[in-house]
């Protein structure tokens, strides 16, 4: 069956009392050779990993289901028949919210492919190394004519393609400087392990005492530690915009012209065409309902916890879920015309601004370089014009320039970052980019989302004591018959206070009301306040109907552990603080009070945040933003620095640069004090850099170390760099 053919009404055995649309909406189908991927945002541990493989795993036609704790991904190879739609139903049955995302717009194998790269070339120059020292071993102890001709020979043979192939990360790196006419750090680099082989080698050819072959490899080896430091530290980090394409929904139930539903490509969908999105699925499109009554779920893209109650004329977005009723909705735009994939290319927008901060040692490399192939081109020309012999003249040129090679620098930053990365990982605070700690050091102000983040983001009923015991056990007997979020709430409240529900017959939801059924002969239900009969008493309510009583029931956010603690010491460090939420005045205005944050505003939408965000760069602030939601993320990607908490949606994890582990925000403002510290370590270690190389190039220019000297130094100001790193633990 291809994507755009009738579904059959006998693909869906539960159809038979829908209307005829809507019986063809349950069985969408799934392409053959597509597997299906869902995010599992809520997954923490092997615990919850183990139970979503089981639960899949019971599931008719599903192959193998294999969870990734690392993304809060899980890949399932089933049979074409398997929907989505039936897995995360599945995933809801033992507490693990999931939704599909689009598999052709991820791509993760790159940065891995890369890790494992640079690990086996550093494993391929330690190996050499270690055999071309004990080789060298004979040499220092005496080893003359024919047999330390041999020892060189072999050393080559084992050095010269070690280098070739470990040292093509810098060569390349190198190429790509030159080819933009600038001298990056890895032009010095290249150039001190080219000269260390060319002199090693002619020395070798012309039977001389000296090779250096050992040299090159060490420092080959040296530098390869940094790089795979420097990966280490943005190993996490992937695009935050291909992770936002990949919410979109791939496909889309189109009503045509004859009544007839055709499961589409969303690339097919056209702006007035008609779509049909059935409860629990997420809007594919842009569009105003035509037909229907719901609730839609915007907490994606707003923040806001509470459902909202949508109707025909009412404007909906691609992300929302509808909750409770078949809708029909009229497309306004559609594929990259949508409001997400606009957001798709504004976090796109913003995440290439922060690519051009340059980190510290970029900055450095800028002045270093240059200088250095001054030194070893004057040290050159110097002793050619003085002694006439370029054997020589080159050997001391070769030895400057291994002297000033940057190892020292290039392990500056990375060793203080894996350090410093390390003790935040302690706290529960996990680095993903390389410079984020640079950035962390340099923050002026902070802004905070509410829902998600200052909040737990999950709505829970604050006043359980005003129902009487029957009243409770009604309640709870409603709840579990919708899959509505208060009720779930609720029902999970109810149950933690050990009440047991009543004997409630004849269930029914009522999409966009709420849930009714039969208790001792009468009605009762659980839902909006004009339904129930009640009198509203304001946001965040639901209304129980007993009888003649009539029951508000209302629902808080729990404050996040730790908030008012990490609020309170940025502002005591003389931070700004600033609150901005998509969710309602009221909510956002009381937790503003709660926290002490004078600075807040409330219904805001991503583009607004982001807009606020760059009026405070715009006036000179360097800003740290906290949040957890789709529509954090272009703000996220926009400051100047940003934090997610590890409960928060794949693409806001990955625009952030720092993932917060726990649930408490406490370590965020310790965090800046590491940051501060790490800044000052990687400052030093310029330093100590600078400091050897102002004892060590004097000598080298007068001719008094050869290059292999000139690598046991530079191996040393490495050495130092690293234990000066390490202070940060």
């Amino acid at each position: 069956m291809s994507l755009a053919e009738p579904i059959p009404l006998s693909a869906c055995p539960a159809c038979v009392a829908l209307p005829a649309t809507e019986m063809l909406a349950q069985s969408r189908m799934r392409a053959a050779t597509e597997g299906i991927v869902l995010s599992i945002p809520e997954a923490r541990d092997g615990a919850a990993m183990a139970a979503i493989e089981r639960r899949l795993a019971t599931e008719p036609g599903v192959q193998s289901a294999r969870v990734n704790l690392t993304r809060r991904r899980v890949s399932v190879t089933a049979a074409p028949e398997v929907l989505p739609e039936r897995l995360i139903a599945a995933l809801e049955e033992v507490g693990q919210p999931a939704f599909e995302l689009d598999p052709g717009l991820l791509t993760t194998t790159e940065s891995e492919r890369r890790g494992r790269d640079l690990l086996m070339r550093l494993g391929v120059a330690g190996f050499a190394m270690m055999n071309i020292m004990l080789l060298s071993v004979a040499v220092w102890s005496g080893a003359e004519d024919a047999t330390r001709d041999l020892f060189h020979w072999i050393s080559a043979m084992i050095a010269l393609p070690t280098l070739v192939f470990a040292g093509q990360p810098f060569f390349a790196s190198a190429f790509a400087s030159l080819r933009s006419r600038r001298l990056g750090m890895d032009v010095p680099i290249s150039l001190a392990l080219i000269l260390s082989s060319a002199v090693s080698l002619f020395e070798t050819i012309m039977g001389g005492e000296h090779a250096y072959f050992d040299a090159g490899v060490s420092l080959c080896f040296f530098l390869l530690i940094g790089r795979y430091l420097d990966y280490r530290s943005r190993a996490v980090a992937r695009s935050a915009a291909e992770e936002l394409a990949a919410l979109e929904v791939p496909r889309a139930i189109r009503l045509d012209a004859d009544g007839e539903a055709r499961l589409v490509p969303v690339a097919e969908v056209r702006a007035g065409d008609l779509v049909l999105v059935r409860p629990g699925a997420r809007m594919p499109v842009d569009g105003v309902i035509e037909a229907g009554a719901s609730e839609i779920d915007r907490s994606l893209l707003t923040g806001e916890t509470r459902p909202v109650a949508v109707e025909p004329g009412t404007s909906v977005s691609a992300g929302e879920v509808n909750l409770t009723g078949p809708l029909q909705v009229r497309v306004t735009a559609a594929g990259a015309s949508s409001s997400l994939h606009r957001l798709a290319d504004l976090v796109a927008v913003a995440e290439s601004a922060k690519n051009r901060y340059i980190s510290l040692a970029d900055r450095m490399a800028r002045r270093y370089s240059p200088m250095v192939h001054l030194l070893a081109l004057g040290a050159f020309l110097f002793w050619i014009t003085r002694t006439h012999d370029p054997r020589l003249a080159l050997n001391i040129a070769s030895a400057v320039l291994i002297i000033t090679c940057p190892c020292a620098l290039a392990l500056a930053v990375p060793s203080v970052v894996t350090s410093a990365s390390g003790r935040l990982f302690r706290k529960g605070l996990l680095v993903k980019d390389g410079t984020a700690l640079e950035r962390l050091a340099e923050v002026t102000h902070v802004v905070f989302d509410k829902t998600g983040t200052l909040t737990m983001g999950a709505p829970e009923p604050s006043n359980l004591e005003s129902l009487a015991g029957e009243e409770a056990a009604v309640a709870l007997a409603l709840a579990e018959g919708s899959a509505h979020p208060l009720s779930r709430a609720l029902a999970e409240a109810l149950k933690a206070s050990k009440v047991t529900p009543a004997a409630v017959t004849d269930l029914r939801e009522v999409a966009g009301y709420g849930v009714e059924g039969l208790w001792q002969g009468q009605r009762v239900r659980l839902g909006r306040a004009a339904w129930v009969g009640a009198e509203p008493v304001g946001d965040g309510a639901s209304y129980l109907a007993v009888g003649a009583a009539r029951k508000a029931l209302i629902f808080t956010d729990r404050l996040r552990p730790g908030a008012a603690e990490a609020v309170a010491a940025l502002q005591a460090a003389g931070l700004g603080v600033t609150l901005l939420s998509g969710d309602a005045e009221g909510p956002v205005a009381g937790l503003a009070r709660t926290l002490g944050i004078e600075a807040w505003q409330s219904g805001m939408l991503p583009a607004e945040k982001a807009a606020h965000i760059d009026a405070l760069k715009a006036r000179g602030a360097r800003v740290l933003m906290v949040g957890d939601g789709l529509n954090d993320t272009v703000a996220l990607a926009s400051a100047h620095v940003s934090v997610s908490p590890a409960s928060a949606l794949d693409a806001a994890r990955t625009a952030s640069d720092i993932v917060l582990l726990g649930q408490t925000l406490a370590p965020i403002a310790e965090a800046r004090v590491i940051a501060v510290g790490a800044r000052a370590r990687i400052k030093e270690n310029f330093a100590l850099s600078l400091g050897y190389n102002a004892l060590a190039v004097p000598v080298a220019l007068a001719g008094l170390a050869t290059p292999l000297i000139a690598a046991l130094a530079m191996s040393t100001s490495s050495l130092l760099v690293t234990l000066n790193a390490l202070r940060l633990k």
